[in-house]
């Protein structure tokens, strides 16, 4: 029997809810609130889901064309099972828990994204490493509230903060500050730890800086982090997204910084640049960038963020300190040396992404791969260096085609993952999606409030 119980910031409140949540496959969060009499009778067994959860896209239609794994197709249950480490009191009245699905036999859901992320995290425990890791979040923030901006299609809407100043400008009108202040407050009220935020780039965008972590809790706190920039936008009257191009302004990220340790001392330092471990990393993540890119560019608009001296990677490349990379080494600190992979987006599901990055570090350890030359230039616009795919389509060719991310994440996710791009592509290009759009209104509205 599970007790249910308030904070000690709340212990006169009565638990009246008990919320779960996990993710999908498209990074949507998702869940039920149960009554705290039926959280205690079912938490060790685990919640009915039905299956559905992983067979409905963006736009709630159900995806077709590909084979389903034994456990998916006639809408039966999944099983939710609650991981109690993460049971948090979410407001006065209602708590909140993360967990994993599960079939009914015991075995893990094969596109469970937080289920695969632990299998990677404990695959790389095999070999004596742990991993840290830390995530920047990267969102745009408009004045509309999200009922005004559903009247417009989410398209037009107003940067919250006015729309002049670069990267960092700090001369943001009062509202933009209030949200984020407000953001920061709940975060700490539900024990998330935030390290910085700013103004980023484009207008109206913010990054937010996660405390790093162990794989698993940052993914955790990466989940709920975007919850609270949602609801605090929703009772402010204001909306947030987390799309990858919303507007026709700079793309939004979601870089994943990485390192790996070994009987608590950081693996990746040296004093005279890489480490062997740090080298044999980036070979890894290198051979298995063209396949990663579907997972870590998920949707239609993931690619449109691509564009050569805009921000994002665009070569399949690494350098010392080099942001124009792929993949960013930071090195000759004993305690912050570093890997920064760069190509994920804001739309990226966090815990899938990690599995695919601890995937092709995993491989580069077993393997020895040793990686080309760092670039020292700049990696946009230069002829001669491989270019990461610029589609939906040709991120799942290479993904389907390669061996090592099979190999370390599964048949059943690879295959089922690699169906349901083929099938956002189709629907994109039967259901009103416009190629040559800068940006079209079918992506708007599939994606604005959903991942």
């Amino acid at each position: 029997m599970f007790e249910i119980t308030a904070t000690a910031t709340d212990r006169d409140t009565a638990v009246h809810t008990v919320r779960l949540e996990a993710t999908n496959h498209d990074g949507s969060f998702l869940g039920k609130n149960v009554a705290p009499r039926k959280f205690a009778a079912s938490a060790g067994s685990g919640f009915a889901f039905a299956d559905l959860l992983f067979g409905l896209d963006l736009g709630n239609d159900p995806t077709f064309g590909f084979a389903y794994p034994d456990w998916r197709g006639h809408l039966a249950d999944v099983q939710f099972r609650p991981d109690m480490s993460t049971l948090v009191q979410w407001e006065p009245g209602l708590q909140s828990v993360i967990g994993d699905y599960w079939q009914t036999d015991g075995t893990p859901v094969g596109t469970c994204p937080r289920n695969l992320a632990r299998k990677l995290v404990d695959r790389l425990a095999t070999r004596g490493f742990t991993a840290t890791v830390a995530v920047e979040i990267e969102a745009t923030l408009f004045q509309e509230s999200i009922h005004e901006a559903r009247a417009k299609g989410y398209r037009d809407l107003t940067p919250l903060g006015g729309s002049a100043g670069t990267a960092y400008h700090l001369a943001k009108s009062k509202d933009w500050v209030d949200y984020m202040s407000a953001v920061a407050r709940r975060l700490e009220e539900i024990g998330i730890e935030w390290e910085a935020w700013s103004d980023e780039d484009a207008a109206g965008q913010v990054e937010l800086n996660l405390v790093p972590g162990d794989p698993i809790s940052v993914c955790d706190a990466w989940a709920r982090a975007r919850q609270v920039m949602r609801e605090v936008a929703f009772e402010l009257g204001h909306t947030v997204t987390f799309m990858a191009k919303p507007t026709a302004g700079y793309g939004q990220a979601s870089h994943v910084n990485l390192s790996l340790q070994r009987d608590g001392i950081n693996s990746f330092y040296s004093e005279d640049g890489p480490s062997p471990t740090m080298r044999h990393a980036i070979g890894g993540l290198l051979a298995t960038i063209q396949g990663a890119t579907s997972i870590v560019l998920p949707q239609i608009t993931s690619y449109r963020r691509l564009v050569d001296l805009s921000g994002p990677p665009t070569t399949v490349t690494w350098g010392i300190s080099n942001k124009t990379t792929a993949v960013r080494a930071v090195c000759g600190h004993p305690a912050y040396s570093r890997l920064e992979y760069r190509v994920p987006g804001a739309d990226a599901n966090l815990y899938l992404a990690v599995a695919a990055i601890l995937a092709g570090v995993i491989a580069g350890l077993d393997g020895a791969i040793e990686p080309p030359e760092p670039v020292t230039d700049m990696a946009w616009c230069a002829p001669d260096l491989e270019r990461l795919p610029n589609t939906i389509t040709k991120a799942a060719a290479a993904l389907e085609a390669d061996p090592i991310l099979r190999e370390q994440l599964g048949d059943e996710f690879v295959d089922y993952w690699v169906g349901t791009r083929r099938w956002e592509w189709m629907q994109f290009h039967t259901a009103g999606g416009d190629p040559f759009a800068e940006l079209s209104e079918w992506e708007s509205m599939r994606y604005f409030e959903f991942p």
